[in-house]
């Protein structure tokens, strides 16, 4: 181990001056290339301001066009000049910066106004104008530093090829070249870094803009991963409905079957036949039980409204169920729908003491509504081990709220309302 290390450790020290030297070439080609794109944004920019040049005594006339001719310029170069300082900065540097939301608008001119509008145009500008040309200007350095510096390092050769020795100090010429060609990486990594710094700031979106972006991006993901555990919930219950479910149904009709004709068998085969049978239905009745909890068919197959008749018909206390929902919510919701209205029906019967129960679905705009109400003793609340937290957390997996309404004495309402377009 220890010889393997030092042999990682070697390698690393032999491959540093190359990679050093590849950092500084990098640096330099990277400030030398942004001296045409810099300079390019520049001339775009100002030249129409040339005419008050050409004609200094021009009227309101020629400042209205020089304007014009500018916001032109700024609409023009802003969108090919920051696509090609972007692609320098990832295909030199590695650096990704994305671009702000373009500016929205139907028709051209709403665009136009929407850009101009736009805070992303004018960070944009402040770096093509305001710091495109110092950085121009440092590229320009860099490149006359390593142009000079070669020439000045090369002073040796200098009396050979132009024949005039004695008017020549090469030693001074060398040691000066040598500072310069020293001082070129520093200032290639200076110019690099203040572009990168500029770029980040003002090329890219702006903090509120990237924080807005991140919110965007994980509402996305989570959507993606609710759907994909819902997906995955009724791929189980499929598989469970379709396959162990119907080899129990087989196994507790055949023990059925043998149980009511073998009647010749010992009292003690008859009663394993019988134990067996009995727990063989029993294990069916938890499947199916399980089966609903995970998704249940008939919410996928016929909707909210014969998925929420089949939970009050199952519960232990008279249940009223109203649904009007004449447009069907995604899947997702639905499925949510249908466990905040099973989870509520459970603490009904279980805590409440309720002598009966109501619920009430309905779909408002873009909104689910649901409504549970009971005259139980009341005093429900998220802490108390009912699990009306995991139903609120369920709630705002799809962006959606609970709201819990259960004073001592009663009655207890739990309000819940889930957008339809999650």
């Amino acid at each position: 181990m220890a010889t393997m290390a030092a042999g990682r450790r070697g390698r690393r020290l032999a491959l540093a001056p190359v990679r050093l030297l590849a950092a500084i070439a990098r640096d330099s080609a990277f400030a030398v290339a942004g001296i045409p794109v810099h300079l390019a944004a520049l001339i775009a920019l100002l030249a129409p301001w040339a005419v008050q040049f050409t004609f200094p005594h021009g009227k309101w006339l020629t400042v209205c066009a020089a304007t014009a001719a500018s916001v032109a310029a700024v609409l023009a170069v802003r969108v090919p000049l920051t696509v090609i300082q972007r692609h320098r900065f990832w295909s030199m540097l590695g650096v990704d910066i994305p671009a702000p939301a373009p500016a929205r608008g139907g028709t051209l001119t709403e665009r136009t106004l929407a850009s101009l509008r736009s805070v992303a145009t004018w960070r944009q500008l402040a770096y093509l104008i305001a710091v495109g040309p110092f950085l121009a200007l440092g590229g320009l350095l860099t490149l006359a530093a390593w142009a000079g510096g070669a020439a000045m390092a090369s002073a040796y050769a200098y009396p050979y090829v132009l024949g005039t020795p004695g008017k020549f100090q090469p030693s001074k010429a060398l040691t000066e070249g040598v500072l310069v060609l020293l001082a070129a990486p520093v200032l290639a990594r200076a110019v690099s870094w203040l572009d990168a710094r500029a770029a980040r700031s003002l090329l890219g979106p702006s903090r509120s803009q990237e924080l807005e972006r991140r919110v965007q991006t994980l509402s996305s993901s989570r959507a993606g991963v609710v759907d994909a555990a819902d997906a995955e919930r009724r791929r189980i219950e499929r598989d469970l409905h379709d396959g162990a479910q119907q080899r129990l149904v087989s196994l507790a009709m055949n023990l059925g079957m043998a149980r009511e004709n073998l009647t010749a068998l010992p009292p003690e085969a008859r009663r394993v036949i019988a134990e067996a049978h009995d727990e063989a239905k029993e294990a069916l009745a938890e499947l199916r039980s399980l089966i609903r909890g995970l998704h249940p068919a008939v919410l996928e197959d016929r909707g909210l409204d014969a998925a929420l008749s089949g939970i009050a018909a199952r519960a232990p206390l008279p249940v009223r169920v109203t649904v009007d929902v004449p447009e069907r919510a995604s899947p997702t919701v639905e499925a949510v729908a249908y466990f905040v209205v099973s989870e509520c029906l459970t603490n009904v019967a279980r805590h409440s003491g309720a002598s009966k129960a109501e619920v009430d679905v309905r779909r408002t705009g873009g909104n689910l509504r649901i409504r549970v109400l009971d005259d139980g003793v009341g005093g429900a609340a998220p802490g108390d081990g009912s699990g009306l937290a995991s139903l609120a957390q369920r709630a705002r997996s799809v962006d959606g709220s609970l709201a819990i309404d259960s004073p001592a004495g009663g009655p207890t309402v739990i309000s819940a309302e889930l957008p339809c377009g999650s």
